[in-house]
């Protein structure tokens, strides 16, 4: 399991969106927490955790 700090999110629409945009790059077991402002999933490859960062950046969110 990976975890990224994701900043920005602050309601349910926040949550659902990280949640898609995470799936849609490459990731599953997917959990967001709004309270911790993480993301944790599961990657194939690290490739795929870069992917992912991209991703949640490209939906509007922040990743350190």
């Amino acid at each position: 399991m990976t975890t990224i700090k994701v900043q920005g999110m602050s309601c349910e629409h926040c949550r659902r969106a990280v949640t898609e945009a995470v799936r849609d790059a490459g990731g599953s077991d997917v959990s967001v927490s709004l309270e911790a402002g993480e993301a944790t999933f599961t990657a194939a490859t690290p490739e795929t955790v870069e992917k992912i960062k991209n991703a949640v950046r490209d939906a509007g969110y922040t990743v350190p």
